[in-house]
């Protein structure tokens, strides 16, 4: 067990460790440990060998009172992690001790894009000053600096989509000379200033400006978004390319990035199980999935600067950026080395001189199997899709995921929990179970924890829910029968109403440099800091 006393002074500390959050999503919004990661136990298997390579490091696990924590350990044994420690009393004994508990997703993030703001006095513009200069036709260029999946749900008017770690490789083809102004926006704050501030960095002579409080400013000012947008900025050309270069140059110089070779990466990475290490490629999903550094994550730019904390575990591993030559790596190490990592590189030469020097190369996402899956599918029987007689049927997908379609009947519980509510989900040992999720992979993991707890008769539908559909079999669609609590998945602030727009941009501005605001988040709920 570990103290709260003890664990500040971990994380307060250069020694390389991880701090996990165990408990689900929704739950974890509400209030966590600043710079903790967010790693839900049913994703133990899953993303923890590619988040903390190192298994000798050093890992504390904490959720509300310690349960979790204690049912995740055997696990974690298994998979070959040796230093596993728990927050003795959970996040209770640390709120107790009076140390602050922070609100919100992804803190770490936003706390450093209010800096930015700040420190480079980002120039802004309101969302009505905009719309009366549209109007007026003004030359302008709107740039949503956020996924292509966000900026089809709702973007400004008019706006072209370039990720934010798009964009000085990219702007040049969105504007028609240097008196363009360049307006960039995101759904809220961070990527609007970052975004611009990259902008600013390449000396253009255009203006730039961030769009103030991004899609919810401009929802919240009463105007409309666009809805379906596709417009993105056209193929780079050469000259985009080469001033992009010159740019990427200067700012590694300015920032004094570190480059690695082709050889050196090759070292870095054998070593990977004694010190941590992170290959992240930073360019389009498009990019990453026709050829990528084998065992390479796919972090584009953008939101490797805006969720920092779903990429890095911990802290002091050495993250290796990986694009097509230097432009996009160059400008995300800048921006996650302002942010205090003290190990970033970028490989030199790019994708390009790892394939030309011999290096592995993967294509697709990746798809390897979790840790435990072969003794989880040696202890469970799998079944095909078919008649269901007299079978209680469990679903551990996603609760928003069930909701689109499940086996008729089903039932939801989240995998994180099963064991604590097996007892009153499942009273009768004897009873036929079958389990399923999306594709039958976490189905698998649960069923083998069923049978560890005794239950004799469990299968595990073969090929999922997915398989079952394809079979031509009815789906039920709906959050039907739920067994347990759907904190699994959290609604965007722009989902929730005017109200939680207002209070999210509140507090998000508000935040200090310990990721403490002393706006609340969810007015009304007991304040967690």
């Amino acid at each position: 067990m570990t103290s709260p006393g003890d664990l500040s002074a971990l994380m307060q500390s250069d020694s390389p460790h991880a701090v996990l959050d165990l408990r689900e999503r929704a739950t974890y919004e509400k209030g966590h440990i600043f710079r903790a990661t967010w790693l839900p136990r049913r994703l133990l298997e899953v993303r923890l060998p590619t988040l903390v390579t190192a298994r000798a490091t050093p890992l504390v696990l904490y959720d509300d009172d310690g349960r979790l924590s204690e049912l995740a350990r055997p696990t974690l044994a298994a998979v070959g992690y040796g230093d596993v420690r728990i927050l003795a009393g959970g996040l209770t004994a640390w709120r107790a001790s009076g140390r602050p508990v922070v609100e919100g997703l992804n803190v770490p993030s936003k706390v450093f894009g209010e800096r930015v703001l700040h420190e480079m006095k980002t120039p802004e513009i309101r969302p009505h000053e905009l719309k009366a200069r549209q109007r007026a036709g003004e030359d302008l260029v709107l740039v949503d600096a956020r996924t292509p999946e966000e900026y089809a749900r709702g973007c400004v008017p008019g706006a072209v989509n370039i990720p934010g770690g798009e964009l000085i490789l990219r702007i040049g083809e969105a504007v028609r000379g240097p008196e363009t102004t360049i307006v960039v926006h995101c759904g809220g704050r961070t990527r609007s200033y970052v975004g611009a501030e990259a902008v600013r960095r390449m000396r253009l002579p255009n203006p730039v400006l961030a769009l103030e409080n991004g899609t919810m400013g401009w929802t919240l000012a009463g105007l409309e978004l666009e809805r379906g947008a596709s417009r993105w900025a056209p193929p780079v050309s050469n000259r985009s390319r080469t001033a992009a270069a010159l740019v990427a140059k200067r700012i590694a110089a300015e920032d004094k990035i570190q480059f690695v070779s082709v050889e050196e990466l090759r070292q870095i990475w054998d070593r990977r199980e004694q010190d941590n290490v992170g290959i992240l490629d930073v360019r389009t999903a498009e990019e990453y999935v026709a050829g990528h550094v084998a065992g390479a994550v796919w972090a584009p730019g953008g939101q490797a600067v805006q969720a920092t904390d779903e990429y890095v575990a911990v802290r002091t591993s050495t993250l290796v950026l990986v694009c097509d030559g230097l432009v996009r790596s160059v400008v995300t190490a800048s921006w996650l080395t302002r942010m205090g990592y003290p190990r970033v590189r970028v490989l030199a030469g790019g994708l390009g001189a790892w394939i030309a020097e011999g290096g592995a190369v993967e294509v697709g996402h990746p798809t390897s199997l979790p840790s435990g899956w072969d003794p989880a599918r040696d202890a469970v029987k799998s079944v095909a899709p078919g008649p269901l007689e007299k079978t209680i049927v469990v679903n551990v997908d996603p609760s928003d995921e069930y909701a689109r379609q499940h086996v008729p009947g089903a039932g939801w519980v989240c995998r994180s929990r099963l064991e604590m509510r097996a007892e009153a989900m499942l009273p009768d040992r004897n009873a036929r179970v079958l389990l399923t999720c999306a594709d039958g992979t976490q189905s698998t993991l649960a069923g083998a924890t069923l049978a560890r707890l005794g239950y004799r008769q469990v299968k595990v539908l073969r090929g999922g829910t997915r398989a079952w559909a394809e079979a031509g079999l009815p789906v039920e669609r709906g959050a039907t029968a739920l067994w347990d609590v759907p904190d699994d998945v959290v609604a965007k602030a722009y989902d929730r109403g005017p109200a939680a727009m207002e209070c999210y941009l509140s507090w998000e501005a508000a935040l200090n440099s310990d990721g403490v605001s002393p706006i609340p988040l969810f007015p009304g709920a007991p304040r967690t800091s």
